[in-house]
């Protein structure tokens, strides 16, 4: 008896699991059986970076990349519905890329090309679980060149496209080009961003040349050159400015002490300073003096005993931050020679107290 109800027990288990399998089954069979459509645009068809160095592969007016609108996946709801909330997140880009190699087209000249079928073997819609119903263009044209190795002219150039004078660079570089290209069309240029400008003054750096072959298509050399730039010339010119001196006291001092200048004549002779015209007129024309001799309020610790100290040049700050202002190297700043006169202890007022 006992054997018969644990038999009984395990033929219900087995039933109940065979239920859930069957139920599952059902489920999955009736999504995958019930299709769903969605229309997708903006997807983009690339040509793909080639390893054959001496191919040039374009679509029609020499593109790199086309437009395909109206793509319309279809598969099961639960994909369809994943995909659209991909879509709508902005996280599903659609970007195809050609392999012209992987395609066949490697000889030279005009290729049709089948995009919906291209689309319909693409990985990322594989990866989707989806298909590709329909796509506008349906055909496209591919255009395939045949490069030649040349030697060409090797020139540097700014971000701005302003040529650079190299102090040394490599006068020739072998390149792959179109076998049409003569004269001044043999010419790779090596293109220097400003933060790579100054470095290439002080050291040679290695940059990729590359040469054009259609707008927004660069083809980079298979090795890079070194480049060095010459040091810069100094836009700065050697100057000569009318020296004034201010004395700025400390506000504790002020009325009770006079300062008294030993070495002014030497102070006050011309200042001699590198700069540009701008930085040159900005610091003569600006309302405070060339010089200032400051004193503290520790000065007067010291009774009449002569002490010294440098002067500050009042340089306009903004072209000191671009260096275009300083002392005429190895000039030093000017020592001015000073002692702290007590009002009360001058003359005059001595002779005033005793009348």
């Amino acid at each position: 008896m006992w054997r018969e109800t644990l038999m009984v027990r395990k033929i219900n288990y087995g039933k109940i699991l065979l239920v859930i399998f069957l139920t599952v089954l059902i489920w999955v069979w009736a999504d995958l059986a019930l299709d769903d459509e969605l229309p997708v645009s903006g997807a983009t068809i690339s040509i793909a970076k080639s390893t054959n160095p001496n191919l040039w592969v374009s679509f029609d007016d020499d593109e790199s990349s086309v437009s395909v609108d109206n793509i319309l996946l279809k598969g099961p709801a639960s994909r369809i519905g994943n995909a659209r909330r991909k879509l709508n997140d902005g996280s599903l880009v659609l970007a195809f890329f050609l392999d012209a190699e992987q395609e066949g087209l490697t000889d030279p000249g005009e290729h049709p090309l089948d995009v919906l079928a291209f689309l319909k073997k693409s990985s990322q819609t594989k990866e989707l679980g989806l298909t590709v119903e329909s796509c506008e263009p349906d055909k496209l044209s591919v255009n395939v060149v045949k490069l030649v190795k040349k030697s060409l002219t090797v020139k540097c150039f700014d971000e701005d496209g302003i040529p650079l004078k190299a102090e040394s660079i490599p006068s020739k570089v072998d390149m792959f080009v179109p076998g049409g290209w003569e004269g001044e069309k043999l010419t790779a240029e090596v293109q220097l961003t400003r933060g790579e400008i100054e470095p290439a003054r002080w050291a040679p750096i290695e940059k990729r040349p590359y040469v054009e072959l259609a707008a927004g298509q660069r083809r980079e050399a298979a090795t890079p050159v070194k480049i060095k730039l010459p040091p810069e010339a100094d836009p700065r010119s050697d100057y000569f400015v009318t020296a004034t001196l201010a004395i700025a006291l400390s506000p504790n001092l002020q009325g009770r002490y006079k300062v008294v200048v030993s070495n002014l004549d030497a102070v006050m002779e011309r200042i001699a300073i590198r700069a540009t015209l701008d930085a040159k007129r900005a610091y003569e024309l600006q309302p405070y003096p060339p010089m200032t001799l400051y004193i503290f309020d520790d000065d007067a610790q010291k009774g009449t005993e002569e002490q010294q100290r440098e002067v500050v040049y009042n340089f306009p700050p903004e072209f000191v931050r671009k260096g275009e202002i300083e002392l005429k190297n190895p000039d030093p700043p000017v020592v001015a020679r000073f002692k702290l006169i007590e009002l009360k202890l001058l003359p005059s007022a001595t002779a005033s107290s005793t009348e």
